[in-house]
């Protein structure tokens, strides 16, 4: 079991993405938290016969892990901090895992889908959408850094999607999705020295079990229900967890947008029927460009380089692979040497600025035209591919 001996916190894992993402973690043999409102709190919610927090910890253990449930409200910062010290408490300080998935606002959007941001009410828009899906993921950060960075090691996933790239939903969604994506990023360049790895992770399309009971179920041919017909499963996500964990050099990757799908392709690893989810060419494309270029931005490697005053900057994306860049450049500033001027071409350190302005001009364009929504709402999935019998 690849994970065995770790210790992982799964916020919001009652079902859907939290659930299939603990699940995974047990059967690679992890001692998993995973958190949810109790019962009781959770009374206004369409149940749809879902699962209980307690039977994802139930089910944890049956598959090799150490499951442990934690009735914990993410909108009150007083449970998060007890929440956190009951980890430390009990694993000793111990902490190698949090995957920051908490959210409470798939009823709120689903009722106001329609009406313009303007149209609904400010503060309760804001609230529902952003106190437990971008507040709280902040607040998880902090308790969760500060125990993995006197350990010198630890891995934080912020849960997003690709609505912190291009329109979806409504504007207090984009922003928070966005704000995620940053904070996974910012993380990272405090983090750096620790060797605690932070990154964002975007799934495709997620047939969670409200998928399965409420669109999938529709009787239509539309873009919404083909867009998760060929989704991906909740455990198809917490395969690209536990294949980002199990990989010793995870922290290459720090500051760093990732998908489950470039995941997949680096990883190999499918869904447990063999198939291999895949999302439409054109989306893809302009998705995958978009992080080449906002994840050269934002790399703490690059700018560590600036502040330690090497001699020029290599640019990724010019040529060879950003993450071979990333890992050499790394490897370099340890042993005190400067950029390796063999993995792509230079720019100087002086003209980082221009750098940086075709990667905003490229952002800014796409923008402008639409090319980073349209196929969104225009494009009809692929079918999910098997593998050809031998």
């Amino acid at each position: 079991m690849a994970l065995k001996g770790q210790v992982a916190l799964v916020t919001g894992a009652s079902r859907g993405i939290g659930r299939g993402i603990a699940l995974q973690l047990g059967e690679a043999g992890a001692t998993v938290y995973v958190t949810g409102r109790s019962e009781q709190a959770k009374a206004s919610t369409p149940n749809f016969e879902l699962p209980s927090l307690e039977q994802t910890a139930r089910e944890v253990t049956a598959r090799g892990g150490n499951g442990i449930a934690v009735h914990c409200d993410h909108s009150n910062p007083h449970d998060i901090e007890e929440l956190f010290a009951r980890i430390r408490t009990e694993q000793h300080g111990q902490l190698d895992i949090l995957v920051n998935n908490a959210y409470a606002a798939v009823t709120a959007i689903q009722s106001s889908a329609g009406k313009k941001f303007y149209e609904t009410d400010p503060n309760t828009t804001w609230d529902v959408v952003n106190n437990v899906g971008l507040k709280n993921h902040y607040l998880c950060t902090v308790y969760g850094a500060r125990l993995m960075v006197p350990r010198g090691s630890g891995l934080i996933v912020m849960i997003s999607s690709f609505g912190g790239m291009n329109y979806l939903f409504n504007v207090a969604y984009g922003i928070g999705k966005a704000a995620c994506d940053r904070l996974a990023a910012d993380a990272a360049m405090e983090l750096a020295d620790q060797k605690v790895t932070s990154v964002s992770l975007w799934p495709g399309a997620v047939k969670t079990e409200i998928i399965q009971k409420t669109v999938l179920r529709q009787d239509s041919t539309s873009n919404l229900k083909a867009l998760f017909e060929h989704g991906e499963s909740t455990e198809y996500v917490g395969k690209a967890i536990v294949a980002l964990a199990s990989d010793p050099n995870h922290f290459d990757k720090t500051g760093r947008i990732l998908t489950t799908e470039g995941l997949a392709k680096e990883y190999k690893f499918v869904e447990r029927d063999g198939s291999t989810p895949s999302s439409d060419p054109a989306i893809q494309a302009i998705r995958d460009k978009y992080l080449e270029h906002l994840n050269a931005i934002r790399a703490p490697k690059i700018q560590a380089v600036l502040r330690g005053g090497g001699p020029a900057l290599a640019v990724p994306g010019r040529s060879g692979d950003s993450s071979v860049f990333f890992a050499r450049l790394l490897r370099r500033r340890e042993n005190g040497g400067g950029v390796d001027e063999t993995v792509a071409p230079t720019y100087p350190a002086s003209s980082y600025p221009t750098f940086i302005g075709e990667k905003i001009a490229w952002v800014d364009e796409m923008r402008k035209t639409g090319r980073l929504w349209r196929p969104v709402f225009s494009s009809r999935p692929r079918a999910r591919t098997k593998p050809s019998s031998p």
